[in-house]
């Protein structure tokens, strides 16, 4: 199941609306196949291990894989099925699919035929690769991270607004990272207008892996602007990928015309893009992960209505001071108040340092 579990992590950045899934096929102690899912409409991870030996040698197997086989026609034909007529004499699955559409069907199915199932082998390990997939399929939205990075008195800006760069270029690189594997990426718009960010993956410098006969794809660049402000001219708009505007209400804009942007009116809450809804929105595009990097207000907003699911802040070994621009705009009355986060994991990241952390229940 660890094989498995590295061959599914083969497809991070590439599953895109899909699961991330590794398969092994066994046979007396020995590996005999194995795959993993590339993309959307590409094989299943079961079936590209199916394909790599010979139908003879498949019989009597045991098929070690990281998600229940699902059970229902899509781009591609059931796993479960497939895995019957190979004649599997075992399954070891991971976790069970969370997708309403399978959601135990697939193991049904293999019981059914007779075949001897165990599910639950290193299933928190599953459940961590596909912590998107899962989010989605359970509440209707994406998984959210939130990136931040700071001095280590928590300033991110000079009161001018200078910011380039706070952390060093391992941290950047880091970073490149966290983008590669979420479908979307949401900034606000005085950031855009502020900094004039690409927000764009940059797959080679960065040294992120791609599977063999796939091309690097950009994730879906989201600005909220709720007076529709967008610039004609800017580098988000020069840089490849899809670009959704979400705005308060309808807004022209010249890039309408040639296709390269989207918009989306979002219903507005005390004047201001609808958070909530803008996340159930990129649920329904099948956005399993979303990153968020924004300025204090955005940031603050999401930590305020507790919609951090992954909180990641690098720390500069920097000092600010006072006048510089703080981390987030929350705004406690009372230190009971506060929001508390729990902290995951600390470690250096080149000359600066990355701190893990979620929120914290409340009392």
């Amino acid at each position: 199941m660890r094989r498995a579990l590295l061959l599914a992590e083969k497809g991070l950045y590439t599953t895109g609306e899909n699961p991330r899934v590794g398969a092994c096929l066994v046979k007396d102690g020995n590996l005999i196949a194995q795959g993993f899912h590339r993309a959307p409409g590409r094989p299943h991870a079961e079936i590209e291990a199916i394909k790599q030996t010979d139908a003879g040698l498949i019989r009597e197997s045991t098929c070690v894989v990281t998600l229940e086989p699902c059970s229902h026609v899509g781009k591609t034909g059931p796993c479960a099925e497939a895995l019957v007529d190979a004649g599997i004499a075992r399954v070891v699955v991971a976790m069970e699919d969370p997708n309403p559409l399978v959601a135990g069907r697939g193991l049904a199915r293999l019981r059914d035929a007779n075949i001897d199932v165990v599910v639950g082998l290193y299933s928190e390990e599953a459940r961590s690769l596909n912590r998107g997939f899962i989010t989605r399929m359970m509440r209707g939205r994406p998984y959210v991270w939130l990136k931040s990075a700071a001095s280590l008195d928590g300033k991110v800006a000079m009161p001018d607004g200078e910011s380039k760069w706070i952390t060093g270029p391992d941290a950047r690189r880091d970073v490149q990272r966290i983008r590669g594997r979420c479908q979307a990426i949401v900034t606000g718009i005085n950031t855009v207008l502020a900094d004039d960010p690409q927000l764009t993956v940059r797959h080679n410098e960065s040294g992120l892996v791609i599977p063999e006969g796939l091309s690097a794809e950009q994730p879906l660049r989201v600005v909220l602007d709720t007076q529709g402000r967008l610039p004609i001219s800017n580098r988000l708009l020069d840089a490849e990928g899809p670009i959704l505007w979400v705005t308060g209400s309808h807004c022209q804009h010249p890039m309408f015309a040639n296709g390269r942007i989207e918009q989306w009116v979002a219903p507005l809450c005390d004047g201001r893009i609808d958070l909530k809804a803008l996340l159930l929105e990129l649920g329904r595009r099948q956005v399993n992960e979303v990153l968020f990097e924004a300025g204090a207000t955005l940031l603050g907003s999401l930590i305020e209505d507790r919609l951090v699911d992954q909180g990641v802040l690098y720390y500069a070994p920097k000092l600010l001071g006072q006048t510089a621009r703080s981390l987030y705009d929350i705004a406690p009355t009372r230190l009971a108040d506060a929001p508390e986060i729990s902290i995951q994991s600390i470690c250096e990241v080149g000359g600066d340092f990355r701190l893990d952390w979620t929120l914290g229940t409340r009392a």
